[in-house]
């Protein structure tokens, strides 16, 4: 069973995936950190996330073992990655190791903001999963803020719609729910009401 989640920044998606996989007994990857890996990646060796160059090398040379949780989770690097994910060169060299780890027999659960458009079109059960802009930064900012990062709401706020309008409206593999795909919106749901409300979901697409 291949289960491809989608969503933009803090909608919950993550956490939806991590309570599906449990659930279900499957492996997930949160793809999203694929690309932030690779941001982090450039602005180490002090380059631009938007120079192709330096982004497709650092994509080819990711090492998925080594991605780093901590320090891929900051604001900075989040919009690097949404830099690099606008790259086609970026998305063709990570489009490979997604599928793979998708083509497992064992099944798998996927989140990120193309699995069900473009790396699982075929998955299973597809969800969408979305949340007000206030709701998603307000998560964001309790995140960071427990990590020690320093920002407010507002440039928060800011960051998280600039990089949703990139996501949106990039050339190549845009942000969007996919046909067939269910939507989940998660603004007013906890972390339990919202795994519930997806595993709800998926249980009735495969008993349907």
């Amino acid at each position: 069973m291949i289960i491809a989640i989608d969503g933009p920044t803090a909608s919950g998606k993550g956490t939806v995936a991590a309570g599906v996989a449990r659930h279900f007994g499957l492996k997930r990857l949160d793809t999203g950190a694929l690309y932030r890996a690779v941001g982090l990646a450039v602005l180490d060796a002090a380059g631009d996330p938007a120079d192709e160059r330096a982004a497709v090398a650092a994509a080819e040379a990711l090492d998925l073992a080594a991605i780093d949780e901590r320090r891929i989770r900051s604001s900075a690097v989040g919009l690097a990655a949404s830099k690099v994910a606008s790259i086609s060169a970026v998305r063709s060299a990570l489009l490979k190791a997604q599928r793979s780890f998708a083509a497992d027999p064992a099944g798998a659960v996927l989140d990120g903001r193309d699995i069900a458009t473009i790396i699982c079109p075929d998955a299973d059960v597809k969800l969408f999963v979305t949340a007000s802009l206030d709701a998603r930064t307000q998560r964001r900012l309790a995140e960071l803020r427990n990590r020690g990062e320093a920002i407010e709401f507002e440039q928060l706020k800011a960051q998280i719609a600039e990089r949703d309008e990139r996501d949106i409206n990039r050339a190549e593999a845009p942000l969007r729910q996919a046909q067939g795909a269910f939507l989940l919106d998660t603004s007013n749901l906890s972390v339990e009401q919202s795994v519930a409300a997806a595993i709800a979901i998926i249980e009735q697409a495969r008993g349907g």
